[in-house]
Order: structure tokens, then C-alpha cells, then sequence
């Protein structure tokens, strides 16, 4: 599946994949979200957490190197991205994956 998002440096079409599924179609949503609120969709659409992404992420939309991100920056995205994950991981389900839950269907 190609996408505009590839023409992002530092994603590919894997990341790409995942952002579609999640709901962000394009480089404009993705650019108006912003890479926190992006990753918050992915980790809400099943992807599971890895701060490289995240920062990684952070990196394309500010159109650096992925290894751009070191020392007192990449600390402060660290504890940003382990506050997301607990957040997300601290909200309830909806409905229906509270319903694909309760069958055993959802991702883990």
C-alpha cells in the first residue's frame, strides 16, 4: 500500500500502514495531529508501545534524522511517551472492545 506518508523522511511503509489503521490518512492529518496525538492513535488502534517509534515519529514530522534525538531531548520524550502509554493503557474500552474482550477477539 503506498502512501503520501512515505514521502515523510523516517517512515516507511510499515509506519505508514499502521498510521492508515489508525486513522490518520495522510501527511496533512498527520502533521495537524502532531506525532504525540498520532502515536496515541496507534497505540489505541492495537500497536504496541516502543519508544524508538515514538520518538522516531517526532523526528520525521520535525524533518530530522531519526538519530537525530539525544540527551536532555530524547529524555524529555521519554517520560512524555512513558505517560502516554500509561494513560492509554489506564483508559477504559469502548463498547465494542470491551465486547471483543469478553469473546477473546481483540489484539492483546
Amino acid at each position: 500500500m503506498e502512501s503520501e506518508l512515505t514521502a515523510i523522511p523516517n517512515i516507511g511503509p510499515a509506519t505508514a500502514r499502521a498510521l492508515i489503521e489508525a486513522g490518520i490518512p495522510d501527511a496533512a492529518r498527520l502533521r495537524t495531529l502532531g506525532a504525540h496525538e498520532a502515536y496515541r492513535a496507534l497505540l489505541v488502534s492495537g500497536e504496541r508501545p516502543h519508544f524508538i517509534g515514538y520518538y522516531v515519529l517526532h523526528m520525521a514530522l520535525q524533518g530530522r534524522p531519526w538519530n537525530d534525538c539525544k540527551g536532555a531531548e530524547k529524555d524529555a520524550l521519554r517520560a512524555r511517551f512513558d505517560a502516554l502509554v500509561a494513560e492509554t493503557r489506564a483508559a477504559p474500552l469502548s463498547g465494542i472492545e470491551a465486547e471483543l474482550d469478553a469473546l477473546g477477539l481483540r489484539r492483546p
